[in-house]
Parts: structure tokens; sequence; C-alpha cells
């Protein structure tokens, strides 16, 4: 694999921190639909726009995670809390605002998880597991934290799918040779992904039920 050049950590940190913004957005927009007070707002928009980066790291190894040593991650989800908590995020235009912020978190954070997971010396696999974890990981805990079942367990629009294409696309860009292409068209594979499978409603089936032919006849000479 070619070595990731000298512009690929600005970008990265650049996609890292466009996902804790958005995140911290969808945080406090739960937070504000729960009628929380200034508390509540930062500490979804923390949970929110840092927690799937900080199972990331965690799950790496490679000292502590980035969210804690620098201040910028923790700034922009406070940032992005008194934000939402200063504009009312409803109406058509929040509706038509918030599938292009959760797009977007969601190709960046895919793109930036799987790529520090390749630069760190994993394989492809764990950087697609830990690229989708990334993305959906921070969403997942939010939910929880509000008493909900996490959203990407189903009943939605695709989206730990969309995750999952995002990353394996920056995998097999970065392979190529082109670090900084990857992160570019893995956030853009993964963000019109999400914004397609919300327009079409593409959904993953919820179960696969198998009937026995012998029961189904049986029961209809019961029924003659």
């Amino acid at each position: 694999m070619a070595t990731v050049s000298a512009s690929v950590p600005d970008l990265f940190r650049a996609l890292d921190l466009t996902g804790v913004f958005a995140n911290a957005l969808l945080g406090g927009a739960v937070a504000r639909s729960l009628r929380f007070d200034p508390v509540g707002f930062a500490a979804l928009a923390i949970v929110s726009g840092l927690g799937g980066g900080i199972i990331r790291d965690t799950l790496l190894q490679r000292g502590t995670p980035v969210a804690l040593t620098d201040y910028a991650y923790l700034t922009t989800a406070l940032i992005g809390s008194a934000v939402a908590f200063v504009v009312r995020f409803e109406g058509r235009g929040w509706d038509r605002v918030f599938p292009f912020v959760d797009a977007v978190a969601l190709g960046c954070w895919a793109a930036a998880g799987a790529q520090k997971t390749l630069t760190v010396g994993l394989g492809w696999l764990p950087a697609v597991l830990l690229g989708t974890v990334t993305a959906v990981g921070g969403g997942a805990v939010r939910d929880i934290a509000v008493g909900r079942i996490p959203k990407v367990f189903g009943g939605n629009t695709l989206y730990a799918t969309c995750a999952l294409i995002a990353s394996g696309t920056l995998v097999l860009v970065q392979y190529s040779g082109y670090p900084q292409a990857g992160l570019v068209a893995a956030t853009a594979v993964g963000a019109l992904l999400c914004l397609l499978a919300r327009r079409r409603g593409w959904m993953l089936p919820e179960q696969i039920t198998w009937r026995r032919p012998g029961r189904v006849r049986h029961r209809r000479r019961r029924e003659k």
C-alpha cells in the first residue's frame, strides 16, 4: 500500500471535525425534542459527536482517544450543542437540511474511521468495521442514553449499510495508492447513498419467515 501523503492528516482531521459538529447538532436536536436544559444539550452533543471516535480509538489501542487529547474535538462538540440550543431545528427548513447533515456526518466519519485504521497498520476488514463503528457508534450511544432503541438496529432506511460501503470505498481507493482521493470518494459515496436511501425508502428486511407447505395443506384440509 502506498505511503500516506503529508496532506492526508490535515484532510482527515477536517473530515473528523466535520463529523463531530454534524453529529453534535443531531444530538442537540434530540435534546430539544426532549426539552432538555443546557447540560442535557451539552451531554447529548458530546456523546453523539465524540462517541463513535472514542469507541474507535479505544479499540485501536494506540494511545488516549484523540477526542480527549485534541481540544478542538470537545470544543467543536460544545459549539454544536450551543448552536442547537439557540437555533430551533424545526419546520420545513430543518426537515430539508437534516438529511444532508446526517448524510455528511456518516460519510465523513466512515471515511475517517477506515483511514485511521489503515494508518495504524491494520487490514481491510478491521478498517471497514471501525469505519462503520465510527459512523454509527455515537448515534447509538445517544439513543441508549435517552432510553431509545438505537435507530441503526433497524426499522429505518439504510444507514449502517451506507457506512459499510463508504468504508469499503476508502479501503479500495487507498489500496490503489490514492489516500487523499480515498477520503473524498468515501465521504461522497457514504453521503450520497444515505440521501438516496432516505429518498427512495431503501430498507433491509426485518426478518425472513419460512413456511412449511405440509402444514399449510393440513390446515386447508381441516377448514374443508
